[in-house]
């Protein structure tokens, strides 16, 4: 049996890939953590075997708390998976648009409604998931104050929906990563994930590195930076290719940058699934 964890508790999105994706696993334990980093760290004490978490939205753009948890515990991307989200604004039964005064959400959550929070003035307070901010504004029974968060969520704590698809843009997206210990090793790969540290700052020095992957014909997909710790100023890179790692461009490619004296550290090689 494996043990899988996933944002809790339920209603969340996280919830809901995690079970589309894992549909034809039915020896599965699931199990739900308080946050992302407790998702992220429970893989890594081998507490879970694997873990869902989000990575990227395509509203609110990247989720640092998930790269950043892979980065401290070392683990690996074994799939990628995209899932369409519409977030709603939700509130007790009886409240009605014109009571709300505040909303509550996760950060990624209220970073793609911006704009709608904004056009009403609603103060903003934050919860550790989706589902946990509509259970508070449920046990609460405030009528004043609202969550951000799925359908389901609303229907599972007995919320109603005060305004759909509140979201910035209609056409919205987050990107999940599917993460254990150990690289995968399946075949058939279309993307591998790496992270490259710099041997020395100098100018120019990311763009020798991304000029690699264009000599070989390399996509790249995905470019983050985050700072080494070491100083101000003074970052890695994290690179996502669309070259799976057996692949003898890829092979190459690492080859060429650690040449020039640079750490190169695979996180996984994978493919991506549309939910």
């Amino acid at each position: 049996m494996s043990k899988i964890a996933y944002l809790g508790p339920n209603g969340t999105f996280s919830e809901e890939a995690a079970l589309k994706f894992f549909a034809e696993d039915a020896d599965t334990e699931w199990v739900m953590l308080d946050s992302i980093p407790d998702v992220l760290e429970a893989v890594s004490l081998n507490v879970v075997d694997k873990c869902m978490v989000p990575i990227e939205n395509s509203i609110a753009g990247n989720i640092h708390m998930t790269i950043d948890g892979l980065l401290l515990y070392n683990l690996r991307i074994e799939a990628d998976v995209v899932f369409k989200v519409s977030l709603h604004l939700i509130g007790n039964q009886g409240s009605a648009m014109s009571d709300i005064q505040a909303v509550r959400s996760i950060m990624p959550a209220i970073n793609q409604c911006r704009q709608f929070i904004k056009e009403h003035g609603l103060k903003l307070e934050y919860a550790d998931s989706t589902a946990h901010a509509a259970l508070s504004v449920k046990e609460s029974g405030d009528a004043a104050t609202a969550a951000i968060g799925s359908a389901s969520v609303a229907e599972k704590y007995g919320l109603q929906i005060l305004q759909s698809n509140v979201q910035d843009h209609s056409a919205n997206h987050t990107r999940f990563v599917v993460v254990s210990k150990k690289p995968s090793e399946e075949v058939g790969h279309k993307k591998t994930m790496m992270l490259i540290t710099p041997s020395e700052e100098y100018p120019g020095v990311l763009s020798s590195i991304l000029n690699v992957f264009s000599a070989l014909g390399i996509n790249l997909s995905w470019i983050e930076s985050r700072p080494t710790g070491r100083k101000l100023g003074e970052y890695r890179f994290l690179i996502e290719t669309e070259a799976g790692g057996n692949e003898q461009r890829m092979d190459k490619a690492i080859k060429i940058i650690e040449t020039f004296g640079h750490d190169v550290h695979v996180l996984g090689s994978y493919a991506t699934t549309v939910l």
